[in-house]
């Protein structure tokens, strides 16, 4: 795919779009039951690197595009408009300008316009007065020069150099335009949006609780009188609330696939669909903090893991190996099978590579008698948990000897953005399956979410160039290339990515599971209505 037809596939999608109308066999009113995993770290979606925030909180903002919450892959095809009514690259394919809709208001009654737009994107880029508190995402706007207005409805994305996949980072649940006239502290905890539901009240341990938004600029939308979340951090118990009816819906992919034969036997009604997640689980090795600034325990421990245990315990064998990007054939950018067993670690001889491993880290003094001693960090909820246990049992092995230490939810990402760990077992969800949004903001230097301080000034040259290519099958060989890279330098080896299922009532009607990111199909809310 060439420029052209990449910059002018965006103003196709864009003038062909329409609002929705109301379809009569929807019905309104009802309140929708959901459950959560645990306390989500706020409500601002800007400041969060977590579904746990961006699954409840979507559907009180809304974006200037979007990926159609009604289509279960996204990509640059299925973008639509949202607060902006239509968009246009200028021939340099440099300048990206929206039509942002009149009559759109904020929840507090003020009017939104487009200068809203670049008050968010200033605040992302650190241009503002206001500061965020944490900006895990400002890495993706490393290309952008500014944003500019020239009236109430009309705002410009003026870029440095051509970058076609741009268009998908706007598009991103993680990528609402927020309100001038808010303070980010503000939106931490009492969040003001356009979107279809309203905020009404977070309480820790308890609930979160949206109810419909009158003023909704999308006419008829939504249906629903609102949304009330219980927060039940016990997997199995939440699940068994499910399957006796007390929900309507299980949080995204919180269904495990052991789980899943539970939920049909106690629930044979229930409607369930197993989906690639778009998260990774991943070993973070903190290569500032002594012993593990030596790359060759990275590598050692790296070389322990046999991800097809992992895979065949957790996944009954249908979890994914893959490098960085999310594999075929939910992915588009994932390495060929052949590609990716010449990377050390890979190839099925786990003995094999075990053999290596233990060869050094008893060249560095580390036997089975005087093993390596740490703490291996996760976060505290079962998708954490238990593959952290696998893994301390990996790494006896080649003798090091861990003990897990478990951190509380909401604290997990702040604490491994600050580098206070050892090493982690965690979980990286992409936001867009896309090597601008996952490359970027994972493995460039100074990123906030490169837990492992990970460095390639090569890689990121690469990564530069992978950015500017418009043509599909050329950006991908380069992307395959950088991929096997990260796994060869231990950047943050890849251990699954996963496929777990999400479930509803069959009386829940509208739901779309997203089959390609967990992150941007919650606007959808918006169109679900309850047949009861």
């Amino acid at each position: 795919m060439k420029y052209t037809s990449v910059f002018l596939l965006a103003a196709t999608a864009a003038a062909s779009a329409i609002l929705p109308t109301v379809a009569f066999a929807q019905k309104p009113g009802g309140i929708m039951r959901m459950y959560h995993r645990g306390n989500p770290p706020s409500a601002s979606i800007h400041e969060e690197a977590t579904t746990s925030t961006v699954m409840p909180f979507a559907v009180v903002y809304n974006n200037l595009i979007q990926f159609d919450p009604k289509k279960s892959i996204n990509t640059i095809d299925t973008i639509i408009p949202e607060l902006a009514s239509k968009w246009s690259w200028d021939s340099s394919n440099t300048k990206l300008t929206f039509t942002v809709r009149e009559g759109v208001k904020w929840h507090d009654g003020k009017p939104m316009t487009a200068a809203d737009v670049k008050c968010t994107w200033d605040l992302l880029q650190g241009k503002a007065k206001a500061r965020l508190r944490k900006n895990p995402r400002k890495i993706w706007y490393r290309n952008l020069k500014d944003v500019t207005t020239s009236s109430p409805t009309s705002v410009t994305f003026n870029l440095n150099t051509p970058q076609p996949a741009f268009v998908m980072l706007l598009a991103s649940g993680y990528s609402p335009v927020y309100p001038c006239h808010v303070s980010p502290k503000q939106m931490r905890t009492n969040p003001i949006g356009t979107g279809p539901y309203k905020f009404v009240s977070l309480k820790r341990n308890e609930s979160i609780t949206l109810k419909k938004n009158p003023d909704y600029f999308k006419k008829g939308l939504p249906y629903m009188d609102g949304i009330e979340w219980k927060i039940i951090k016990s997997r199995s118990t939440r699940i068994l609330a499910f399957s006796a009816g007390e929900f309507d819906m299980t949080f995204v992919t919180d269904v495990s696939l052991p789980l899943l034969k539970d939920v049909k036997a106690q629930a044979p009604n229930a409607i369930c669909k197993v989906v690639a997640t778009g998260v990774t689980t991943n070993l973070i090795v903190n290569s500032t903090a002594a012993p593990f600034d030596n790359p060759k325990i990275r590598t050692a421990m790296a070389l322990a893991i046999d991800r097809k245990s992992f895979i065949d315990i957790l996944g009954q064998g249908k979890y994914a190996r893959g490098g960085a990007m999310l594999p075929a054939p939910e992915g588009r950018w994932g390495m060929p099978k052949a590609m990716m067993e010449t990377i050390p670690g890979y190839n099925p001889d786990v003995a094999g590579n075990r053999a290596k491993a233990i060869k050094i880290m008893e060249g560095l003094g580390y036997t089975k008698d005087k093993p390596l001693k740490v703490k291996v960090s996760t976060r505290n909820i079962a998708i954490y948990r238990d593959p952290a246990v696998i893994l301390i049992d990996q790494l006896k092995l080649i003798n090091i000897q861990a003990e897990l230490e478990v951190v509380e939810t909401s604290q997990w990402h702040a604490k491994v953005a600050r580098k206070d760990y050892a090493v982690g077992l965690n979980l990286t969800g992409v936001g867009v399956d896309d090597p601008d949004v996952n490359l970027y903001e994972n493995y460039w230097c100074t990123s906030q979410r490169n837990y492992t301080k990970y460095c390639n000034k090569d890689v990121q040259k690469l990564m530069l160039k992978q950015s500017t290519i418009a043509d599909y099958e050329q950006r991908r060989k380069l992307v395959w290339e950088i991929d096997k890279k990260l796994q060869e330098d231990v950047a943050r080896p890849i251990i699954y990515h996963s496929r777990n299922a999400t479930c509803w009532q069959p009386y829940v009607k509208g739901v779309v599971a997203p089959e390609n990111s967990s992150y941007n199909a919650w606007r959808q809310y918006e169109h679900m209505w309850l047949d009861k």
